[in-house]
């Protein structure tokens, strides 16, 4: 078995080791409901849907994954394991991506235990089903794009507080970067080359689409590319904390 998989399964199993685990499904699906059926307006809309689910997922995501994600590395300089992790015959990379995954995995059963939503909406109406699928994949895909983001900031600091706050800052950026109050600070004196790369890297602009139902692969390779670029800064953080 590859080593990262051993990690992946090492963490995956130890988030429910503690109460937390199940603290955060149930404040997930919780915060859920309330924002589709409260805040989304489900039934108001009259529309056999789930684009009132998808539509807080953004803002959701901005306080949970940093949550999720900041024991992943703070929490071993914490406590002195990561010495002993960084004595064993693991690659830095296996060791970032099996944290990761076990953190991604975790918040796709959080997603999908949502799946009563979908049994709801059909039983309403006659719904998009692929248009589901695509926003439960869009939103997947978000939650590793904070928690990519977050993971990079836990490898900086063995603070679980300063960790968070330093992850839900880093990942609010990347939300507002497409909004009209982000954009008018650059407007002035940026080309509009640059005002397009900002407005590029926003995960609003690029989850809305998908949660439609709209697939643009370029949407899915800027996930997958943010992912993979925090992931590799993770390994590049270790190193350097190594050095040290």
């Amino acid at each position: 078995m590859k080593h990262w998989r051993i990690i992946l399964e090492r963490e995956f199993s130890g988030y429910f080791a503690t109460p937390l685990a199940y603290v955060f499904l149930l404040t997930f699906l919780v915060l859920s409901g309330l924002f589709t059926f409260y805040l989304g307006g489900f039934y108001e809309s009259e529309q056999a849907n789930l684009q009132p689910f998808f539509t807080f997922h953004p803002w959701l995501y901005l306080f949970l994954m940093p949550a999720l994600a900041m024991r992943l590395w703070s929490e071993e300089r914490k406590s002195g394991t990561i010495e002993l992790l960084m004595t064993l015959a693991i690659r830095r990379r296996e060791m970032v991506w099996g944290k990761f995954l076990a953190a991604w995995l975790f918040a796709g059963l959080a997603l999908g235990l949502t799946f009563p939503l979908v049994f709801t909406v059909n039983f309403l109406g006659d719904p998009d089903n692929g248009a589901i699928l695509t926003g439960y994949l869009g939103s997947w895909l978000l939650a590793g794009a904070y928690l990519a983001a977050s993971s990079f900031v836990s490898a900086l600091s063995k603070n679980t507080v300063l960790a968070f706050i330093g992850a839900l800052g880093l990942c609010f950026i990347f939300v507002v970067s497409g909004h009209a109050l982000v954009l008018d600070a650059f407007t002035n004196w940026a080309p509009q080359w640059w005002l397009d790369m900002v407005s590029s890297m926003s995960f609003l602009t690029r989850f809305q689409a998908i949660s439609r139902g709209v697939i643009d692969v370029r949407d899915v390779l800027f996930f997958l590319s943010f992912i993979l670029a925090w992931l590799v800064a993770s390994v590049i953080v270790l190193e350097l904390k190594k050095a040290d």
